[in-house]
């Protein structure tokens, strides 16, 4: 079933989340990449554009120090013959392999191949990662643990409909320990705004927690591109830091 953002409100926490689609109008294809955090080193950190994309970076460096540095400063999307997302410093490789392939699963499992989930027990968190490519040719990517130990990898060719995106999260939005990881095949949600700013607004208030309950929101930024490969794009990100 296609929903609006309805999916994310309803869930306390996600983790971080990669949406893949298309505008309504049919002219842009969409890439919106959100963080939540619950300790204060995830907390701790802001979107920014740099280096030909968006990295992740602290804004208080000693509180940040607390956590997995390697796991919490990363470019989570990178921009050249197309558009890499990820949740981690895997984003570098998916961009590496684009000239390798024009299909974006293809690129999608070369550039994967040698990564596994985050080593970070017992939550094991899942690598989510995505690109788009011209033509309008997409894909996402889920890789979790295993009972055994080993990682599930999973690939999904990701259809560009006008006004349909695909998402997919880290944690399936218990808020328990460990967090439970996402299960099953990527989530069919509407993108209904006309703009990167009416959609990364309508996420981040999708996010806002039910009355007393603690505001994990950290940053979203979300990607309009008529022509992916190109230097088309329009760019909105919104701290949580910022707004306060």
């Amino acid at each position: 079933m296609t929903e609006g953002y309805e999916i994310l409100s309803a869930k306390e926490y996600l983790g971080r989340l990669i949406i893949i689609g298309e505008d309504r109008s049919g002219d842009n294809q969409v890439v919106i990449y959100v963080i939540t955090g619950r300790s204060p080193s995830s907390q701790a950190r802001r979107l920014e554009m740099k280096l030909g994309g968006i990295w992740v970076n602290p804004i208080e460096e000693e509180v940040l120090k607390e956590g997995n540095i390697d796991l919490l400063v990363y470019p989570p999307i990178l921009l050249s013959r197309g558009i890499a997302v990820s949740n981690g410093k895997q984003t570098v490789d998916i961009k590496a392999c684009f000239e390798q392939s024009q299909n974006p699963k293809e690129i999608l499992n070369s550039s994967l191949c040698h990564w596994a989930y985050e080593p970070d027990a017992p939550t094991f968190t899942p690598r989510i990662s995505g690109c788009i490519l011209p033509g309008k040719k997409a894909a996402l990517s889920l890789i979790k643990r295993a009972p055994d130990g080993s990682s599930i990898k999973s690939y999904y060719d990701i259809p560009l409909i006008p006004g349909k995106g695909k998402m997919i999260a880290t944690y399936e939005g218990a808020n328990i320990d460990p967090l439970p990881s996402f299960s099953g095949e990527p989530i069919d949600v509407e993108i209904k705004e006309k703009s990167p700013e009416e959609t990364a607004k309508a996420i981040y208030n999708a996010l806002e927690p039910l009355e007393s309950k603690k505001d994990f929101r950290v940053a979203v930024a979300c990607i309009f591109s008529k022509n992916p490969g190109s230097d088309q794009y329009d760019i909105s990100i919104i701290n949580r830091h910022e707004k306060i």
